[in-house]
């Protein structure tokens, strides 16, 4: 392999293990133009559109994405997942280059679609299958289908797509590195209409009055039918908007510039909430309060919002000018939202997320991203600290809407951070400026309740000591996965995890507000391949939902959630942390982690039989979100080939790298 090649290849791995997109300000201002595809469609229902690139015809239904992407679409005769050969995406320069189809114009709106296609590359393919759209001049990405990597044809199937009204220049398009890509069996289905289960109860019926049950959403559920009844008639209690409240989607960065350059004032970043305007018009239409998320986070926040002149490649600002930015942004933010939408509940805030990393101690300085493992801050850049922490809530509780709580949300809650989370809880709520702590509890019940993550008792313990503050609870991202490629399997042991988390809330009711879902049905959620809720694909109840509501009596009334607490200055209540169970993982009392198994294959993290690319960028991910991208005891074991016995890293994946491009010629490799 050449070198050249192997330097594409290892950009593309990066490239794909940020999930992000990147494109510029001319490509959103330049999306190709709607084609006039009238008559085109067949009966409703049926395959819409089936393009096997045997002719030229079938191109003029893909574009590149305008703008500065130099993809050049052509039709190739010498590859094709069938005999026909195949469509040819070539002269990419940026990641995000690539071959698109545009929805709008040819499907309808407010309406489900599958999408199916193959996707190959040049020399190995790592491609990303990505949606976008824009309101009100503003685009907007998102990831669908993730990890398309391999030697060979990979394929998406039934990937659900549909679009709002309130959107236009609508695509769906392959991304990833800069080799040629090769595009085949690309088709669109109309959903076929499933009805949900009538014959079962409100899910949130079953706590009315004890606290509100909700989910999280993003512009593209909207459109689903089937996925909006269960929204509806299970979830109705509480909305999150999944992505497009935070603030890589609400900080402007052609508004703020536009800003400095006519006022001179370099401290009053603009907001927009285009991104989340289908959402937010859902639940105004609906009545259904809103928690807004999130503020401040280290992660999916732009980087020029903490630099000189905007700029992200420019210096830092001080502390003092950083102040005045995050005065003004959350001002802002307030202040446009409930300019907007002056009739929606935005009941809770989570103001500051994720400050915290495991061991207790704040995060980095520098830019989050995964040369750091995303560990990084920038607040922790411009502050030296997490002292930023005290001025977001004195901001949030000066601008926030009346009846607006506010909140801290970690993930890993129930670790050693927790001990930390109580102590600057008790500060802020000394302060007047905190009404509660969100539990995220993304949660792993693995293959028995033996090796579950945390244990029930290790998430019960940390959830007596959050609500022993005196401040009040929610459950904010809740979901519990299970071992990828299993099936069902499963399903029985995830649904006794889910009891006893269940039984420990109920434990705790009167200090717990909301419990939110992160999402409704498995093949929706952002860890979809390890099935983490209590609908299926099909939109049916798993096993979990009847263990939860076992024993419990379903009450159809009108709802009475109770008010969250009011804030407080009363002295702050002193908590003994528990510490037997607030260790890393490694070192639980509760739940030793057994020794990890003799490597079948040194190298093969993806457990396919094989070392290649493929197994450097799931270590990649798995170093920057473990949770996410599980491997399991021996994926862990084939994966820690560089230093072997120090446990995975990035210098694991960049063994395999060279080992792929022959650099070396054996593993394991030590330093």
């Amino acid at each position: 392999m050449k070198t050249k090649t192997v330097k594409a290849l290892i950009a593309g791995i990066l490239s794909a293990a940020t999930m992000c997109t990147a494109a510029s300000a001319a490509y959103a201002a330049s999306l190709p133009a709607t084609l006039d595809v009238s008559g085109t469609k067949t009966a409703e229902g049926s395959t819409l559109f089936d393009f096997s690139f045997d002719s030229e015809d079938d191109l003029k239904y893909f574009s590149n994405r305008g703008g500065d992407d130099t993809t050049e679409l052509s039709l190739d005769s010498t590859e094709g997942k069938g005999a026909k050969g195949s469509m040819l995406a070539s002269g990419r320069t940026e990641s995000w280059n690539g071959p698109a189809f545009r929805l709008d114009g040819v499907l309808e709106p407010n309406t489900e679609y599958l999408i199916s296609a193959s996707v190959k590359g040049k020399y190995y393919t790592g491609a990303t299958f990505s949606f976008q759209y824009t309101v009100d001049g503003e685009t907007h990405y998102n990831n669908l289908v993730q990890n398309l990597n391999g030697s060979d044809w990979q394929s998406v199937k039934d990937v659900k797509v549909s679009f709002t009204e309130e959107m236009e220049g609508v695509y769906v398009y392959f991304e990833g590195g800069t080799d040629d890509l090769y595009i085949d069996d690309f088709s669109v289905k109309e959903a076929p209409s499933v009805d949900i289960e009538d014959d079962i109860k409100p899910f949130s019926s079953y706590f009315s009055g004890d606290f509100k049950v909700g989910t999280a959403l993003t512009p593209d559920n909207l459109s689903s039918k089937p996925f909006m009844a269960l929204v509806e008639k299970h979830f109705g209690d509480s909305v999150t908007v999944g992505n497009q409240m935070k603030p890589d989607s609400v900080l402007n960065q052609s508004a703020t510039l536009k800003y400095l350059e006519e006022t001179g004032d370099d401290e009053n970043p603009q907001v927009s909430f285009s991104a989340a305007k289908p959402i937010l018009n859902y639940c105004r239409k609906n009545n259904i309060p809103v928690r807004v998320h999130t503020l401040v986070w280290h992660s999916q926040t732009p980087e020029w919002f903490f630099k000189e002149d905007y700029k992200a490649d420019g210096k830092y600002v001080s502390k003092e000018k950083m102040l005045k930015r995050m005065e003004n942004y959350i001002k802002n933010y307030f202040e446009t939202l409930t300019e907007l939408y002056p009739d929606v509940d935005f009941y809770a805030c989570d103001v500051v997320n994720e400050a915290w990393l495991e061991d207790g101690t704040p995060r980095k300085p520098g830019h989050c991203g995964a040369d750091n493992n995303y560990a990084a801050s920038d607040w922790v850049a411009v502050f030296g600290d997490n002292s930023f922490i005290d001025y977001a809530f004195e901001y949030a509780r000066k601008y926030a809407p009346k009846g607006c709580k506010l909140y801290y949300n970690d993930y890993n809650e129930y670790m050693q951070k927790k001990t930390q989370i109580i102590e600057m809880a008790e500060r802020l709520k000394a302060a007047g400026n905190i009404d509660g702590i969100g539990m995220q509890s993304h949660l792993d019940c693995r293959d028995n309740m033996q090796s579950a993550f945390p244990s029930i008792s290790m998430y019960e313990s940390a959830l007596k000591d959050y609500v022993a503050t005196g401040l009040d609870v929610q459950i904010t991202e809740l979901d519990v996965t299970v071992p990828e490629q299993n099936g069902s399997k499963y399903f029985d042991h995830q649904a006794d995890y889910y009891k006893g988390i269940f039984n420990a809330i109920d434990k705790y009711k009167d200090g717990i507000s909301a419990v939110i879902f992160w999402g409704i049905t498995d093949d929706q959620s952002w860890r979809a391949k390890q099935l983490p809720l209590i609908f299926d694909s099909e939109y049916k109840a798993k096993p979990a939902y009847y263990s939860i509501i076992e024993g419990r009596e379903s009450k159809d009334v009108v709802k009475a959630t109770k008010p969250a607490v009011e804030p407080t200055t009363a002295a702050p209540t002193t908590v003994e942390p528990a510490t037997a169970d607030v260790v890393q993982p490694t070192t639980v009392e509760v739940m030793p982690t057994p020794a990890l198994p003799q490597p079948t294959l040194l190298g093969d993290a993806t457990l396919d039989g094989d070392v290649s690319l493929a197994d450097a960028l799931l270590i990649l991910q798995n170093c920057a979100n473990s949770t996410k991208y599980y491997m399991d005891e021996q994926a862990q074991s084939n994966a820690d080939v560089f230093n072997r016995g120090d446990g995975i890293s990035p210098m694991d994946a960049l063994a395999i790298q060279r080992l792929d491009a022959k650099v070396i010629s054996s593993l394991p490799v030590t330093e």
